[in-house]
């Protein structure tokens, strides 16, 4: 089937150029749907420019490419389970206004050590346009929502599992480590039959086959993974020895830095699981004798359709300058100016535990010495001005050994829960794949 649109509503949807309408002014047939979901379409230039866009990142990143086909695959299966996920955001109300994408857009280009013009001339500079990148960006934040609300939100932990959790950490001999690691899942559809679990089991050994051959990891996660990761090498990334699944902690239990694991089993699919790194935990993370707790203050200035990020970073400045100067306190200015409920304390947040706060703030705060005023810093929250009061290193309380304990334990869950609600969504959606005109 054919998508019939006229040349000027093309223009309007799409930044590549149409064809031009003919003289009569009739519409021409310009794409062709891909594959239709539920009651949406994709078309085969959205998969084609999603795919060269791939291409070019695994380029940049050194990766060998799959084959075209594959990747083509790969991709259109991506978009299918992406496209299911926005529309059941969208059914539930979730929405990403401008004003929030934009203070979204602002944190990555801090996070990348760029001014956002900057920024978006590098985006451009990579073959994507800024305004496509956005609506990426906006579709990110969907998932994410959607996600936290039927994965995270759902996820339980019983005292029983943090009293094992406990058990296990006070009786553990070595070291915490962190350990970088990659996947591979070929998963396995709800409710599969024998022949179709058998055929699953085929394409993994075929993986597993080629990467024992000396094939890249990475080109393979890229041919025949169905996890989230596929089409980044099948990156994991470093996590917390403690707070990564069990089934991949047993498949490398025997693996060297470096080496793939056998096939492994889940509910959800079979798994090759590669080593890549491995290291002692860093000392904020590693052991719950004591932690470093941190006495802050700041003033908080949110940015609003009134207030712009320009004026509410100008304004902070100039109030470091007064702070500078000693012309003013730091709790006068906090009372006059933040838009935090800490105001009314002079910007008084108490004592902060590693990881109580955001990471922007936390990780300005951590760099600051004692009685030293940050520069701005912005977060999700606004831009703040921070000074840190006083450093002190204290002993865990139980009731905090608990709570990092729990949290431990949902991570722990949290990998195989959402490969399960991914699974079972994909399985839902109403998926009609077209043959392509010739």
């Amino acid at each position: 089937m054919s998508l019939l649109v006229s040349h000027a509503a093309w223009a309007q949807t799409t930044p590549a150029a149409a064809p031009a309408a003919n003289a009569a002014g009739k519409s021409q047939v310009i794409n062709s749907i891909a594959v239709v979901v539920n009651d949406e379409v994709i078309t085969r230039q959205e998969l084609d420019e999603r795919v060269r866009a791939v291409e070019r990142r695994l380029t940049a990143q050194g990766t060998a490419l799959p084959d075209r086909a594959d990747l083509k695959k790969q991709m259109l299966e991506r978009m299918i389970l992406d496209r299911a996920q926005l529309q059941l955001a969208k059914e539930n109300g979730m929405r990403v206004d401008d004003i929030m994408l934009d203070r979204a857009m602002m944190r990555l280009a801090e996070q990348n050590k760029m001014p956002l013009q900057e920024f978006r001339n590098q985006i451009e500079r990579e073959g994507t346009t800024y305004a496509q990148f956005r609506e990426e960006i906006r579709d990110d934040i969907m998932m994410q929502r959607i996600r936290e609300r039927e994965v995270d939100s759902k996820i339980q932990v019983s005292e029983s599992e943090v009293d094992n959790f406990l058990a296990a950490e006070a009786n553990s001999q070595s070291a915490k480590q962190e350990l970088n690691l990659a996947q591979i899942l070929v998963r396995i559809p709800e409710n599969a039959s024998p022949d179709q679990i058998a055929q699953r089991r085929a394409r993994a050994e075929e993986a597993w086959q080629k990467l024992r051959a000396g094939a890249d990891f990475a080109k393979m996660a890229a041919t025949y993974s169905d996890s989230a990761e596929a089409l980044k090498g099948g990156e994991i990334g470093w996590r917390e020895q403690d707070r990564l699944p069990q089934l991949f902690l047993d498949a490398i239990n025997k693996v060297k830095v470096g080496e793939v694991s056998e096939i492994v089993r889940s509910a959800n699919g079979f798994h090759i699981v590669k080593l890549s790194g491995k290291r002692a935990a860093s000392a904020s993370k590693a052991g719950p004798a004591g932690v470093q707790q941190t006495h802050v203050r700041h003033i908080l200035l949110k940015v609003s359709q009134i207030v712009t990020a320009t004026e509410a970073r100008q304004k902070l400045l100039e109030i470091k300058q007064k702070l500078d100067s000693k012309s003013a306190s730091f709790e006068e200015l906090a009372k006059t100016y933040s838009n935090d409920a800490s105001a009314a304390k002079g910007g008084d947040l108490g004592w902060i535990y590693p990881g109580d706060t955001v990471p922007e703030f936390e990780q300005a705060m951590d760099k600051l010495a004692i009685n030293e005023v940050s520069q701005p810093v912005q977060s999700q929250f606004g831009f703040h001005l921070i000074e840190v009061t006083e450093r002190k290193s204290d002993d865990v309380s139980q009731d905090r050994k608990r709570t990092a304990a729990r949290q431990a334990v949902r991570e722990r869950k949290a990998d195989e829960a959402m490969q399960d609600w991914l699974r079972q969504l994909r399985d839902r959606a109403y998926v009609e794949y077209r043959q392509e005109e010739k």
